[in-house]
């Protein structure tokens, strides 16, 4: 037996080996994917139903929240440059609020993801930020966990207020001539939440009804 021979055949055993090594360990994830992925994704349901109900009480509504929404395409107006989804609050089947996914682009370390409800008289019943990346220890107390202010936390100020209260011109920082607080040193990341959050706002108020009235499931495109 030549040892060209026996070169092959070595490499085709090793070959054939590290074949079977990857289906089984495919296979095995596979598996494992399997049996994960409900707990995985009753995991995310839960966590996406605590964000929504800091901002939007559980007594305030009474249908089944998440199965209850409108697909957005890309919508510029909430910074979904990729799309995203709007949940339809009611209770006795009357409308109460929408709860709205929105991305601020210019936080200080980048994009700045949100979670916001607009109730059906056009207030905002409340923000959270869900993601972010601004700088520990000065822009993240737009993130009520992080905020030193236990008792009135940043982001609070928003709740309550609705497009007839505080005009367009003026939804913004103080320092920049607006009406919302932010702390001095760290104005950036509370520019972009507010700019973010009075876009949301005037999104809602505007396509309300048309949001409310489109079938479950359904995917509205709005140019604004």
């Amino acid at each position: 037996m030549s040892a060209r021979y026996t070169a092959v055949r070595t490499a085709l055993r090793t070959a054939a080996i590290m074949l079977i090594f990857s289906l089984l360990f495919t296979a095995a994830m596979a598996y494992t994917y399997r049996l994960t992925r409900p707990t995985i994704e009753a995991s995310a349901q839960a966590e996406k139903m605590r964000l929504i109900n800091e901002v939007l009480p559980a007594d305030r509504y009474d249908n089944a929240l998440l199965e209850d929404m409108v697909k957005l395409g890309p919508t510029p107006a909430l910074g979904l440059d990729g799309g995203g989804v709007v949940y339809r609050a009611r209770k006795d089947g009357a409308p109460v609020a929408l709860v709205l996914e929105a991305v601020a682009h210019d936080g200080y370390g980048g994009d700045i993801d949100l979670i916001l409800a607009v109730t059906s008289d056009g207030r905002i019943g409340g923000v959270r930020v869900v993601r972010h990346k601004e700088t520990p220890g000065l822009g993240d107390y737009i993130d009520p966990k992080k905020d030193r202010n236990k008792e009135r936390p940043w982001i609070g100020q928003f709740a309550g207020i609705g497009m007839e209260d505080v005009a367009p011109a003026v939804w913004k920082v103080k320092r920049d001539g607006g009406v919302f607080d932010a702390h001095t040193g760290a104005t950036i990341s509370a520019r972009a939440v507010t700019h973010a959050t009075g876009r949301a706002l005037a999104f809602a108020v505007a396509h309300r009804d048309a949001l409310f009235a489109a079938a479950s499931g359904s995917t509205l495109t709005a140019k604004e």
